[in-house]
């Protein structure tokens, strides 16, 4: 009589709670290895601490464009791909990288000078851009100096994912959230909240107001 073979049984029985997973296809493994293009592009904005106004400014792309290129809802063509990355400073072919592909950080410094910063422009504020040498960086740290004194200067809330800190340098500002009052913050106040809460900001009085702002 031959023996039943129970190992058989429970490798082919996909009710069995012994039964093993076959292993995946090669398409399917391709296909998980497949980075995807819209948290890639996600990744690298957020790095550099870009918005998405910001990123529409520098690009000269729409904002819902890109955020429907984030949300893959959509497929850019080659030249939405150029200008993208061009705003973004880095280059196509690291948009087609897994996060978790990239060589981990160490050891790594980078100063910035004062008398060599940059200075750009956005609707409400100028800011100078901190260790922008850096690749890959957690934090994106800038020194803005707002501009905008009054509501009809703004366009709308800064939303975003991650953490952000504010230090005021120098002035006063006026804080708005989705969530909380108005804030009046002055020289040496400081606050830390969630980016995806919308915020923005108003210089208050006659002086400049300067703050430190890190985004994760």
């Amino acid at each position: 009589m031959n023996k039943l073979n129970l190992n058989k049984i429970a490798y082919d029985d996909p009710t069995s709670r012994h039964s093993k997973q076959l292993p995946c296809s090669t398409s399917d493994q391709a296909q998980k290895q497949t980075p995807d293009l819209g948290s890639t592009l996600r990744s690298h904005r957020q790095e550099k601490g870009y918005t998405l106004d910001q990123v529409a400014q520098l690009t000269g792309i729409a904002k819902s464009t890109i955020s429907k290129v984030e949300n893959n809802q959509t497929s850019p063509s080659f030249e939405t791909l150029q200008q993208i990355t061009q705003g973004l400073n880095i280059h196509l072919p690291q948009l087609f990288e897994r996060v978790e592909d990239r060589p981990k950080p160490y050891g790594r410094l980078d100063i910035t000078q004062g008398d060599k910063q940059k200075l750009y422009t956005a609707q409400s504020y100028d800011y100078q851009q901190h260790s922008d040498q850096i690749a890959n960086k957690k934090l994106s740290p800038r020194v803005l100096t707002i501009k905008a004194r009054s509501t009809q200067e703004l366009n709308g809330w800064i939303k975003d994912d991650g953490e952000g800190f504010l230090y005021v340098l120098q002035g006063s500002i006026i804080l708005y959230s989705e969530f909380y009052e108005p804030i009046t913050l002055n020289k040496g106040d400081s606050t830390y909240y969630d980016c995806n809460m919308g915020h923005n900001f108003l210089a208050s009085g006659e002086d400049i107001a300067r703050v430190l702002w890190v985004v994760s």
